[in-house]
């Protein structure tokens, strides 16, 4: 599915099938799109290149839009290889275009592309510059840490359209692109989190920004071009970086070595719902997508941790969960403990201790301890956590 943008602003990125782990760590069941777009105004500008997997794909769809011009600009956003990879390869291809990029990607640019030629006579631009291309002019924002410190965002002035970089992307190639907003928000929350997550101040900083000019059409560096009424994403990119609960529910996540501790959680996640929790997700952290399982976390105001004691500290899975957490600035969540040992019982202490170096966690006080194997004495005990859950 090739976005259409406007008769001057063309979509020439590629969709990448093959790609099974983004940033080597995040599954793609649904592939991976590297976004990229040019402005077809007096003079042209082409709005960042793709991986280097994707190069001579990317050269073809350029050389198509372009219709035999030649490129004035390259503007780079973002200097993370998914973004970048190709520079080189439009060096070689368009040796007279003139690299458009802040300070901080031109530092970079030394470091993955040492001897491109077009550092020599590049165009540093800075918070408020603009670009003009004779019918159409970018105006750019700085963007510090969304995700990367060099980021910038450009606004196209005549058409509206924003260039986001990597803010509002999302997993998943185009091709197998469903219906927006609602499929948009599954994916995207999961890339938010992952990726921009720790930066909700950043985020935050660039919304107001923003919030400045009419934005009529979104151009993200990965996921679809939005555009139509743009509400519902501001909306969760506000939620989101604020640290604010999307939804009412529960989010239960175990980490089970025998069994045990599986069982103890499931039982509490039916419990809960027999209670009247609006909404439980539960995550088994020692087979599901730990991606998925941060972004539950942040999505709900609650989470119980289940987990089984382990040398002396907590099963690896939980302790991985998180530290994952913490690294994603998780916080100003309640959060409730379950932990399970057979001769000496010490997750919950660890999780605790792993829990206070987040911000504004409220932990529930009562904690429920299984020996090896949940019995019916322990349900009264699962039974009131519950209710603390829920209060």
């Amino acid at each position: 599915m090739i976005p259409t943008i406007s008769a001057s602003i063309r979509y020439i990125g590629v969709d990448d099938l093959d790609l099974d782990l983004f940033e080597s760590q995040y599954d793609l069941p649904e592939g991976m799109a590297y976004n990229s777009y040019v402005v077809l105004s007096d003079r042209v500008a082409v709005m960042d290149s793709v991986d280097a997997r994707k190069t001579n794909e990317w050269l073809a769809n350029l050389a198509d839009a372009l219709a035999g011009r030649t490129p004035d600009y390259l503007v780079v956003h973002h200097m993370e290889p998914d973004h970048a990879g190709s520079i080189a390869a439009f060096a070689a291809a368009y040796p007279t275009a003139q690299l458009v990029a802040s300070a901080g990607a031109m530092k970079m640019l030394a470091q993955f592309h040492p001897d491109c030629p077009l550092a020599q006579g590049a165009k540093v631009v800075r918070e408020g510059d603009t670009l003009d291309l004779g019918g159409h002019a970018l105006r750019f924002f700085a963007a510090p840490m969304v995700h990367w410190p060099e980021v910038m965002v450009s606004y196209e002035q005549t058409e509206g359209v924003l260039f986001a970089a990597d803010a509002f992307g999302k997993f998943g190639a185009l091709a197998n692109e469903g219906a927006l907003p609602d499929d948009w928000a599954c994916e995207a929350r999961r890339y938010y989190f992952n990726i921009c997550g720790k930066y909700g101040a950043q985020v935050q900083a660039l919304l107001g920004k923003l919030a400045a000019v009419d934005v009529r059409t979104i151009c993200p560096l990965h996921g679809p071009v939005l555009s139509g009424d743009l509400t519902p994403y501001l909306s969760l990119y506000q939620t989101w970086s604020r640290y604010e609960p999307e939804s009412e529910g529960v989010f239960v996540a175990h980490a089970s070595i025998h069994g045990g501790t599986k069982e103890a959680a499931e039982r509490l996640a039916e419990i809960l719902r027999a209670k009247g929790a609006k909404k439980v997700a539960v995550a088994d952290l020692t087979r599901d997508d730990m991606a998925e399982a941060i972004e539950d976390a942040f999505r709900y105001p609650t989470m119980v941790v289940c987990a089984a004691s382990y040398d002396a500290d907590v099963f690896p899975p939980m302790h991985d969960f998180l530290h994952h957490l913490r690294l994603k600035a998780y916080q100003r969540r309640r959060v409730a403990m379950v932990e399970n040992g057979s001769w000496a019982p010490c997750a919950a202490r660890a999780m605790k201790a792993q829990l206070a170096e987040m911000k504004d966690i409220d932990l529930v006080e009562q904690v429920v301890t299984i020996r090896s194997r949940m019995k019916p004495t322990d349900v009264p005990a699962l039974e009131a956590l519950a209710d603390a859950v829920l209060a």
